[in-house]
């Protein structure tokens, strides 16, 4: 009888040992001197990426408490009243532990949960190269006109920025199961500073319950813009015919790409309003200037809103080669058609009408065309 009791003894253990948290409970601890009644504000981020509040306490004797049910995983944010910063916690269901002081929410220590521990082991890590990477700054500051000490310390400091992302990449890969891993991958996405082929292999590996967050999410939307980006770009890509086109001059006749080709050929992509574009357009005038003779003719095709400016700009920059446009922005058919999302943008054709180069400036540009007109 002893032995059947002491068994259903293991056995309730081990069953309660094995249970999910039955919701989450926030336990927060403040140093410094804080009112009893503060209020305390748990928020997440909504679709305008303005904070929602979640829900309020107060604290008392330097302590507060939320606690409620974490449905799909998700960052929230703790906001004191009267008191600088936030700090982000992954809300799960479990204990979570918060210890701040007052005057640096955002260094605030927060451990518990799987998720929340991730969290702090990046953070603490990053927090670790902040500190190295100001203290070059500072000695790079304080080298200032020691042209051989500030040459080391830049090579340090690119050594340190690869090390950085060496870290970050190495952290989502080897933590496929955690929130964080998939919120800097979505920030790898927006930054580009990752392929499309390796955003796909490290989304593939994220675990069921981070593929099924509102992060993973915006990362398959990004992922299929991308794509059908990469798609598109096909058509323009070089080695590939330019995609042929007959648009409104600025006397309003048609013109057609193929009967404005010359040996070499440029298609401009630029507005009236794009300050680049006019801070480039007197290198592209010199190089007009040298080479129209010998077989260069440009194209020039204007994303400008009105038909005015477009015109007034092409006679203030002295652009005397051939002009077309709808006077629709970027929802020019042409630039649609050459999947043209931000200007300048140029593409640079041979006499058949291939595209050999794309988006070459300055000397670049000069270069490339003498070589081709040899």
């Amino acid at each position: 009888m002893k032995k059947i009791i002491l068994s259903l003894s293991i056995l309730i253990a081990l069953v309660a040992c094995n249970q999910t948290p039955d919701g989450y409970t926030i336990e927060g601890t403040l140093t410094g001197e804080v009112e009893n009644g503060t209020k305390v504000f748990l928020k997440r981020q909504g679709e305008d990426r303005q904070p929602i509040d979640v829900d309020t306490t107060e604290v008392q004797d330097g302590k507060f408490v939320f606690t409620g049910q974490a449905g799909i995983l998700d960052v929230h944010y703790i906001f004191i009243d009267k008191l600088q910063g936030y700090r982000a916690v992954v809300i799960e269901n479990g204990e979570i532990e918060i210890t701040a002081h007052k005057d640096s929410l955002g260094l605030a220590t927060v451990k518990g949960t799987p998720q929340n521990d991730f969290f702090s082991t990046y953070m603490k890590k990053m927090q670790s190269m902040s500190r190295q990477a100001i203290a070059i700054q500072e000695d790079m500051q304080a080298a200032s006109g020691n042209e051989t000490a500030l040459a080391s310390l830049r090579d340090e400091m690119n050594d340190f920025q690869e090390e950085a992302k060496t870290f970050e990449r190495d952290f989502i890969k080897t933590n496929p199961n955690a929130l964080i891993s998939a919120l800097l991958l979505e920030n790898a996405i927006a930054r580009r500073s990752i392929e499309a082929e390796e955003v796909q292999a490290i989304f593939d590996s994220f675990t069921p319950e981070i593929k099924e967050t509102t992060v993973a999410k915006k990362i398959l939307e990004q992922l299929d813009a991308i794509n059908a980006k990469a798609e598109k770009d096909k058509a323009t890509a070089v080695g590939v015919k330019a995609p042929e086109f007959t648009a409104p001059g600025i006397n309003g006749e048609q013109l057609a790409l193929k009967d404005m080709l010359g040996k070499v050929t440029l298609v401009d992509f630029w507005a009236a309003w794009c300050k680049p574009c006019r801070m480039e357009n007197p290198n592209v005038v010199a190089v007009y200037k040298k080479y129209h003779d010998k077989g260069l003719n440009i194209v020039g095709v204007s994303l400008d809103r009105k038909a005015e400016d477009w015109k007034q700009a092409i006679a203030d920059d002295g652009l005397t080669w051939n002009h077309v446009s709808h006077v629709q922005y970027f929802n020019d058919p042409i630039a649609r058609m050459y999947n043209v999302d931000a200007i300048p943008a140029a593409f640079l054709l041979d006499e058949n009408g291939v595209i050999v180069a794309k988006n070459l400036r300055g000397d670049d540009l000069e270069a490339k065309v003498a070589e081709l007109l040899n």
